[in-house]
């Protein structure tokens, strides 16, 4: 009897079953995104929920605006003179995003997805002198824009899709298991792939939480 030849199938459905649980695992971890911006009284404020298997994971609240500059052309259309689009994230949004245990992510899509909007926050540990200690941070933040969109851009010379990063941001540094409350505004500069234009996010009267959420809708205690 071939003892060997009959192990190599119950090897490969042993990989086949593994695969499915993990697929089916990765199925059951059902997320879900909430735009709740209706339920605040800063009419320029927005509020999204990340929630997984029915338990919230990311919460945040903010006013975000986007100063881009752009080049149209000048009355005698030789010269490039330069102008600027102030773009607010507006009420609702499309919002989607996904929880981690060390990486999290909130995407927000508007104006029939002209805008979109890429935050990334990452959670770390530190060694310290009293020992190791977790924070989490903004880590990375995406701009896409359409400068062919008519309500914020007139007649721009290099209309269409441009993407804007920022560029080793380490920004909202948090304790680990605390939000991140602060109504000042914060700005942060992003590199446009229209070449030589930086883009300015505007921040303020934020509340971000995107890790070790305890309660459902409720962020923890600030820092």
């Amino acid at each position: 009897m071939d003892l060997q030849g009959r192990a190599v199938p119950s090897v490969d459905r042993l990989r086949v079953l593994l695969m499915l649980f993990h697929t089916m695992a990765q199925i059951m971890a059902e997320q879900e995104v909430e735009n709740l911006s209706g339920l605040s009284t800063n009419p320029e404020k927005d509020i999204f929920v990340v929630r997984e298997n029915g338990t919230t994971c990311l919460m945040a609240e903010f006013a975000a605006k986007f100063i881009v500059p752009y080049d149209v052309w000048a009355s005698n259309y030789v010269d490039l003179i330069t102008e600027q689009a102030d773009i607010a994230l507006t009420r609702g949004a499309e919002v989607k995003g996904r929880c981690g245990h060390s990486e999290s992510e909130l995407q927000v899509f508007w104006v029939d997805r002209a805008y979109a909007l890429k935050m990334l926050f990452v959670k770390e540990s530190h060694n310290m002198s009293k020992g190791p200690e977790e924070t989490w941070r903004l880590s990375k933040v995406q701009f896409v824009y359409d400068s062919s969109e008519k309500t914020h851009f007139k007649d721009a010379v290099s209309a269409g899709k441009h993407t804007a990063n920022s560029h080793h941001l380490s920004a909202l540094v948090t304790p680990a298991g605390k939000s991140y409350e602060c109504q000042a505004q914060q700005t942060i500069s992003l590199a446009s792939s229209d070449p030589q234009k930086t883009v300015t996010m505007i921040l303020s009267a934020v509340h971000i939480q995107p890790f070790d959420i305890i309660s459902d809708f409720v962020f923890s205690e600030g820092n």
